[in-house]
């Protein structure tokens, strides 16, 4: 998987977030290791690529450049760097060819997914395939990722829990990515750390998606572990990697606001009636395919009405989720297509319950909620 980088690599890397549903600690562990310890492209190679960007004089940009990469992930690999003045720098670097492989991963592993049986026949896939290729797309566009980190670091607005690189404009492109360097500490290393600072993560990491859904109207939607580190001195979130940024229409968050509130009070008909507004249910579906599916919304919600700290590693809820899909999936009538911009939603939710669970952490949720919302 390292191998291939790309849409394949990726795919490892969600697995290596598995609570222990899916896989071993120990091969969890092993496909942890493609967060940031992709095989680096070759010396020779990596020179080609900085003097197309920056002509044959490229060193003379900075003072310092280290060739080995200190992260290389699927679609690029992250440098040291100094500037002229002294400042220290990360130098993202897009493998060769990367951007024109897309399709063709993508397209091999929906036809795994096709043979492998786990998806009915009935199911149309084509659209969301067609999505997860042009998301992947934007991912391999450094100049669209530098404009969505500067709107992000607007957003913020100097917020003292979070922390966000700079761009460095003039040395950036579209295959190079010049950034602030930022010192933090892997997010996973926290899993030591005294409880309160591990609520307090996890606190700023569910806060901010709230912002993101209701406020910003902009989600990073990769929940990799390697896009997060934490500065435990001044107990702030260090946000890395905004190519998976994802710009959310008014009506997808005006309608997981009305599910989410819906679901706090054990409104049923509420949560159906925001869910058919986020593009859940097209005419003509089985009433019994409706409701199960606010079964399964009503059940993701546990920790939203949970009073009181909620316990994210004693919980069984990601278990208990997957039967009532499986349940459900048994049926093919029942299957249908979600809406693009929900699955994207919920990746990044789902990742952030296994960030909080892997940590351990015990948060008032609704709580949080209401402070937010």
């Amino acid at each position: 998987l390292a191998h291939l980088r790309g849409a394949a690599m990726k795919l490892g890397q969600l697995l290596s977030m598995d609570s222990g549903e899916l896989l071993s600690p120990e091969l969890a562990a092993i496909l942890a290791r493609l967060r940031a310890q992709a095989s680096p492209m070759p010396h020779k190679q990596l020179v080609q690529m900085m003097r197309s960007h920056w002509g044959d004089d490229w060193l003379e940009h900075l003072s310092h450049f280290e060739l080995r990469p200190f992260a290389a992930a699927s679609i690029g690999q992250v440098h040291i760097a100094s500037s002229e003045s002294g400042e220290k720098l990360a130098v993202k670097v897009q493998y060769p060819g990367i951007a024109k492989g897309i399709a063709s991963d993508v397209d091999n592993l929906a036809y795994l997914l096709k043979v492998s049986g786990l998806l009915p026949k009935d199911v149309d896939l084509q659209p969301l395939i067609e999505e997860a290729k042009q998301q992947l797309i934007n991912e391999a566009d450094y100049e669209l990722e530098a404009q969505y980190l500067s709107r992000y670091r607007a957003c913020l607005g100097g917020d003292n829990n979070y922390l966000v690189p700079d761009v460095v404009e003039g040395l950036s492109s579209k295959q190079v990515l010049v950034m602030s360097f930022v010192e933090g500490q892997e997010i996973e290393t926290l899993v030591n750390a005294e409880q309160a600072i591990r609520n307090k993560a996890v606190e700023q990491l569910l806060g901010l998606f709230l912002r993101e859904l209701f406020t910003f109207k902009l989600v990073q939607t990769d929940p990799n572990f390697a896009n997060y580190q934490y500065q435990i001195d001044n107990q702030r979130l260090v946000l890395l990697d905004f190519g998976a940024t994802r710009e959310l229409p008014q009506h997808i968050s005006d309608g997981y606001l009305h599910l989410l509130s819906a679901a706090i009070n054990n409104d049923r008909a509420g949560v159906a009636l925001a869910a058919k507004r986020i593009g859940y249910f097209d005419q003509g579906l089985a009433q019994e395919y409706i409701d199960n599916v606010v079964d399964i919304f009503m059940l993701a919600c546990e920790p939203l009405r949970h009073q009181g700290e909620y316990d994210f590693a004693s919980s069984d809820l990601p278990k208990r989720i997957k039967a009532l899909g499986l349940e459900m999936s048994t049926d093919s009538d029942y299957w249908h297509a979600p809406p693009v911009d929900a699955l994207f939603v919920h990746r990044k939710l789902a990742g952030l319950f296994l960030i909080a669970a892997k940590l351990k952490a015990k948060v008032d949720v609704n709580q949080l909620y209401q402070q937010h919302v």
